[in-house]
This record gives structure tokens, sequence and C-alpha cells, in this order.
């Protein structure tokens, strides 16, 4: 059987006016069948954001992102370029920002799926790296889990290593998507495998299974088109 491998795209746009938001609120239900319409486009999946420096259980209504995977990088960059789902959020937000990904490693389920699939000759490269955690909590642990996600927001935000970062989540308190990009792998190790609120958090999931979904995901970037704070948050890397 042929493996079938895919990009990924995270697309965000902010919305910074009430009219736009409550557009954009209206959009979870009408994007959705674009994409149902959008025969090129595999996994995908319509995301708000959390407040600070990663996700919290505060949102923020201002910022929304699209992640989708593509048979290859022509067709992501043509679709997100073109499709009207595209063209209709970029139209509306006062700002947006894609970034094109290669999947390097992926283990773990989404909805039930395996939407990352990376090549079988995937080898760890030596540029900056992107991390992608997606979790379900269980409704009898998300109070203990959110009470550390202060501690762990507060840590990441700090990091002089963190090039990017941002929470994101189909729903909030129960699903959450951490995105964050890294200078190398070691830097992220460090950060993700310490003895801080992270990795203290990550012994608790282990000890008292608190999550009934979990996917881990790293990536290489392909490329970004579009801003964010005015510029491209790769060159935060370049100026490193």
């Amino acid at each position: 059987m042929r493996r079938i491998i895919n990009v990924v795209t995270l697309s965000l746009f902010r919305f910074p006016t009430l009219a736009t938001r409550l557009w954009v609120l209206g959009q979870m239900g009408a994007a959705r069948l674009s994409f149902m319409r959008m025969p090129q486009v595999g996994f995908w999946k319509l995301c708000g954001s959390g407040t600070g420096q990663g996700f919290t259980p505060k949102p923020n209504f201002g910022v929304w992102a699209i992640l989708a995977t593509w048979p290859d990088a022509q067709t992501a960059r043509a679709s997100v370029d073109t499709a009207p789902v595209y063209r209709r959020w970029r139209n509306r937000a006062a700002e947006s920002w894609t970034i094109l990904l290669e999947p390097t490693s992926a283990r773990g389920l989404w909805s039930g799926q395996a939407p990352f699939v990376p090549p079988l000759d995937a080898t760890p490269h030596n540029g900056p790296i992107v991390a992608l955690t997606r979790a379900s909590m269980k409704a009898s642990t998300f109070l203990r889990f959110w009470r550390r996600v202060p501690d762990i927001s507060a840590v990441i935000g700090q990091d002089p290593n963190v090039i990017f970062k941002i929470g994101i989540g189909e729903v909030p308190l129960l699903h959450q998507v951490t995105f964050s990009i890294w200078p190398d792998a070691a830097a992220m190790a460090n950060f993700a495998r310490g003895n801080g609120p992270h990795g203290r958090a990550i012994q608790a999931v282990r000890a008292e299974n608190w999550f009934s979904e979990e996917l881990y995901a790293r990536f290489r970037i392909l490329d970004d088109w579009g801003s964010w704070g005015g510029q491209s948050p790769l060159l935060k890397k370049d100026a490193a």
C-alpha cells in the first residue's frame, strides 16, 4: 500500500474589531462547509486561541487559526492563497500569517486520526524545529491540568530560546493545542523535559492519566508568508 505523506499549514488571523470577531464566530460553521467541498485538503481544524504567553483557559476572541494538511507544498501554497475560505478570512482580518511545514515525527491521534505523515526517510535536521502537541482532557482531570497552565505559560514566555509560541484549541477547556518554534531540538528538549513546571506537568500526566487522547508531532519549516505583529515571526530566528 502506498504511503501518502503530507505537508501542513497553520494559518493565523487577527480580528481586531467587534464586527470581525462576531463574523469569525459565525465562520465556525460556514467555513466547515467550505472545507468539506475542498477535495485537495486532507485533515483540517478551525481553532480559537488563548491569551497570554501560551494556551490559557481565557480565550482570545481576536485570534483564530486554520490548520490543514495537503498532499504537497505546491498544493498547500496555492490553496491557502486562492481558496475562497482563506481569502474571506484574510479580507476580514487585520493581519494573517501562514507557516508551511513538513512532519519529521508524529505519534498519537487527533480526533481518532493520525493526521501528520512524515516521510519514511525523515531524519533529524539542524535547523529550527516546530513542536505541536494536542491533547483531549478527561472531564475528571481538566481542573488539575488548568491549574498548572499559568506556570507553564509564564516559563515559556521567559525562555529566550523560543522563537514563537501560541496556544490554540477546538473546544475550550477540554481540547488544547500548543504550537512553538525553537532554534534547535536541544533547546526544545531542555524546556520540555527539565525540572520546571512543564516537566512536572508531564510527569503528572503520566502518573495520573489526564488525557483521553494525545498527539505529539515535530516539523521542519518549508516556508512562511504574511506577517504577525508586523513581520514574520521567523525574523527573530534570523536576528538571534
